[in-house]
């Protein structure tokens, strides 16, 4: 049996039933950006696919399809036992890039071998249109800022915990966004699959009251924002938190405390024309010598002057500033959730 879905009904149904997304595309299309949670089931490999798109072009649609027919057919039964060790309960959610004849062909396949096939309507392009539609939309965002080392990240996931509803987006950008923000994460993903990820995040809180994120700047790592979703973060209610420099400092040499120091140095590196000259050689010796509170101290004179420009950008009557005495998440989260109820802010 196969069944067209549009893409919130596809969406919506892979996840009530929890049904194994497959993407048909070739590896290279995958690897770019694709539905998060989503298998890899190519019809073609990537130079299948160039070789069918050439004889497209170059001779005519006729011949092309003749190609990857040839191409298909030896494919079939293996394409099958695949299906199988991904779906074993004989149900998929099947697309390609635009709902075309690679996912109807391998949808017919796969419905001969008796699975139950849910097509995605318009194929992966129409899950790119949902997720660029989405970072238009107005949200209720609000957003938690403060000098760098004051637990911003360890404060939203405390307030998951307390009910709340979160994006991290340094967690979904593997990239904790300063010159050190790479040390201990994996692989940035692709603009693209960010993009995806953030947007299925956004996606499954449609109908929230409120949505906390970070303040981050338009770059995290080498990915940029939605345009969109960034001029929404500059203009949504911001909780400044104050720490203690001491208490920042303690939290920041302890998460770096065990990092590699060739990563350190040149992390230091990248900032080097900002610390200055002496700053600069000062931040590598205490490296070299284990001193992690003094290199951070070091780092902190240029990122708390950049935050602070950052944060004289936004409009004065949207910041609201909860003075925290030490570096305590879940006793922070708490406070700054009665602040945010008792204002009323984003009620």
């Amino acid at each position: 049996m196969i069944q067209s879905l549009d893409i919130d009904a596809f969406l919506n149904y892979a996840t009530e039933h929890n049904i194994p997304v497959l993407d048909v595309r070739a590896p290279k299309e995958f690897n770019e950006g694709h539905i998060p949670a989503a298998q890899s089931l190519p019809l073609f490999t990537d130079e299948e696919r160039k070789q069918v798109g050439t004889t497209y072009k170059q001779i005519n649609k006729d011949q092309a399809v003749l190609l990857g027919l040839d191409l298909f057919g030896p494919k079939m039964s293996e394409m099958v036992r695949q299906a199988e060790k991904l779906a074993p309960g004989k149900e998929v959610m099947l697309h390609c890039w635009r709902g075309g004849m690679r996912s109807a062909g391998v949808a017919w396949l796969l419905d001969l071998a008796g699975f139950k096939v849910n097509l995605l309507r318009d194929g992966y392009k129409a899950f790119r249109r949902l997720v660029k539609h989405t970072f238009a939309q107005p949200m209720p965002l609000m957003v938690i800022g403060g000098l760098t080392g004051s637990g911003k990240t360890e404060i939203l996931q405390e307030l998951q915990k307390l009910g709340e509803n979160i994006i991290d987006l340094e967690k979904l950008a593997h990239h904790r966004g300063s010159a050190f923000g790479g040390i201990g994460q994996p692989s940035q993903p692709s603009v693209e699959q960010f993009e995806n990820e953030l947007g299925l995040n956004l996606l499954r809180f449609q109908t929230a009251n409120r949505i906390w994120l970070e303040d981050e700047n338009s770059v995290v790592g080498r990915l940029n924002l939605p345009v969109s979703l960034y001029n929404q973060m500059q203009q949504a209610p911001l909780i400044k938190l104050e720490i203690p420099k001491m208490a920042r400092i303690q939290k920041l040499a302890a998460d770096y405390r065990s990092a590699d120091k060739e990563l350190l140095q040149q992390a230091i590196e990248r900032i080097k024309k900002r610390l200055g000259g002496l700053a600069y050689k000062e931040a590598l010796t205490a490296i070299d010598t284990g001193d992690m509170e003094k290199m951070v101290e070091i780092a902190l004179v240029y990122y708390d002057k950049a935050y602070s420009y950052q944060l004289d950008l936004k409009p004065a009557d949207k910041i609201t500033t909860v003075a925290l005495p030490k570096f305590d998440p879940p006793a922070n989260a708490r406070e700054i959730l009665e602040v945010v109820q008792k204002l009323k802010i984003l009620k």
